[in-house]
């Protein structure tokens, strides 16, 4: 196998030609593969050239150090909304952004979603450790998805950004209008294994063999006839949007600008501001003792 960095050596490239498949891994181990703007458009980058490479039917999703993807990272929370100085330079916008400015970040961040979502060619996830935000959305964008009982999956986001949150549409196609609310409406992180019989992923396993079933499943999956699969692609996409996406491009952006312009009240708990007090790690903290419920004991 062929194997190449990205430009600043976070994204991994390999390519299996004998298999017909491609490799794209998130390698930001000290940060459990969370994403920047570069990294998703190096991602980007390279699904194009696998998308336009007729040799190639499957890609593989994957991360370094037992950890598939922890999504945006939130060291650089609206950082995403860089704005341009008279140089040309991007900066960190240094108030709230515009509006506008939300939506027009927004709608270029979920064209890769809406493209990974709508990929022309086999995409198998190989699953462990944490998916959350993201990662939890990458993972259940992905056509074969074979995660590890004990990975942690959820949108925690929604606890500081509100739970209109990310592809909402693909969320509830995909795991169900009852468990998309919950994990929406309360930020929760759950494993895995606890919606094992619910369909959600292709294969549920122990994490020891994650690799090696997903490589199981990519190369099955790169034995089919390479057009077949472009062609059934674009019908399963056609499917989709006809059944489950209608509206989906706009919403999913659109709510994701407004929700990064919350209005917090007394006692609720602001992450921005938190981090902005405290450091990253420590807001980490104190929004979990703030979200804390304890369950009930036994009456």
């Amino acid at each position: 196998m062929s194997q190449s960095n990205a430009a600043d050596g976070r994204v991994l490239f390999g390519l299996d030609p004998d298999h017909r498949i491609a490799t794209i891994t998130f390698d930001n181990p000290a940060q459990r593969n969370s994403y920047d703007a570069p990294m998703r458009d190096e991602m980007a980058r390279l699904l194009d050239i696998v998308a336009e490479d007729d040799d190639i039917t499957v890609v593989l999703l994957r991360g370094t150090g037992g950890v598939f993807s922890t999504g945006a990272d939130m060291n650089n929370a609206y950082g995403w909304y860089g704005e341009k100085n008279g140089n040309g330079d991007t900066r960190a916008a240094r108030s709230r952004p515009s509006q506008r400015r939300r939506l027009a970040v927004d709608r270029k961040t979920f064209d890769f979603y809406h493209n990974l979502l709508g990929f022309p060619k086999v995409t198998v996830g190989e699953i462990s450790g944490y998916a959350l935000g993201g990662g939890f959305e990458m993972a259940l964008m992905t056509d074969i998805s074979v995660i590890a009982r004990d990975t942690r999956i959820g949108m925690p986001a929604t606890r500081f950004l509100g739970p209109a949150l990310g592809s909402l549409h693909m969320f509830f196609h995909r795991l169900g209008p009852v468990l998309a609310r919950r994990l929406l409406l309360t930020g929760d992180i759950i494993e895995a294994g606890s919606v094992e019989g619910s369909g959600i992923f292709t294969e549920t396993c122990e994490a020891a063999a994650v690799t090696a079933r997903a490589r199981y499943w990519a190369e099955k999956a790169a034995k089919m006839p390479a057009d077949g699969v472009v062609i059934a692609k674009e019908a399963f996409r056609l499917v989709e949007q006809s059944q489950a996406y209608q509206g989906e491009e706009v919403a999913s952006y659109l709510f994701h600008a407004f929700g990064t312009n919350l209005q917090f009240a007394p006692g609720e708990f602001n992450f921005v501001k938190t981090r902005a007090e405290h450091g990253v790690k420590e807001a980490f903290r104190l929004r979990d003792e703030h979200f804390h419920v304890a369950e009930p004991g036994p009456e």
